[in-house]
């Protein structure tokens, strides 16, 4: 085999044990965020509103707003909130 297979051989190996490492504490972060909301959901916390908030929390104020109004619209069309007043 020549240096080239080798070399090649090397760091395909060098990605896959990265991966495999990275993989791990994933899980391990998985496994504490399940933890905390275990805790909030212990003090009284409602753990779907919660993942709710976080996820609003990534979102940027102007895709909020606007993620808001087409959910207001979608409502009144249903019958489900009063329509939005037109300004």
């Amino acid at each position: 085999m020549s240096d080239a297979h080798g070399v090649a051989r090397d760091q395909l190996r060098s990605f896959i044990e990265r991966i495999e490492r990275l993989e791990e504490e994933k899980k391990t972060i998985a496994d504490d965020i399940k933890d905390v909301y275990g805790e909030a959901k212990g003090t009284g916390f409602d753990t779907k509103i919660l993942k709710k908030v976080i996820a609003i929390r990534k979102q940027d104020k102007d895709e909020r707003m606007e993620q808001e109004a087409i959910l207001d619209t979608y409502l009144a069309a249903l019958g489900m909130i009063e329509a939005p007043e037109a300004e």
